[in-house]
């Protein structure tokens, strides 16, 4: 949901304001003298909203989903076998002791 606030209300009440943003993940837009000037998110939300943007990320997500369209895809339970045979395979190798 998002809320619009004034800044000084929000000055006043900003602990308050933070922590409904950050547990129930709500949207802030702050406004000064009625004119939106900035918004409030969660920090993880913020966190992946700025990886997307990011040249490479929106290149490997291209990438796939070309991969996608040309049917190079597998089932999930697939990869997970292989994770799980590579993880048992590190396990399985005998460590060398520190001298």
């Amino acid at each position: 949901m998002v809320h619009r606030l004034p800044i000084t209300k929000a000055r006043i009440n900003l602990g308050q304001v933070v922590r409904r943003v950050h547990l129930n993940k709500e949207y802030v837009i702050l406004e000064k003298d009625g004119i939106p000037v900035a918004g409030m998110m969660d920090a993880d939300e913020l966190e992946d909203y700025l990886e997307l943007r990011d040249p490479k990320v929106q290149r490997a997500i291209k990438r796939s989903a070309l991969d996608v369209r040309a049917g190079r895809t597998r089932p999930a339970s697939a990869l997970l076998a292989e994770f799980r045979k590579a993880d048992a395979a590190k396990k399985a190798k005998p460590r060398r002791r520190a001298s």
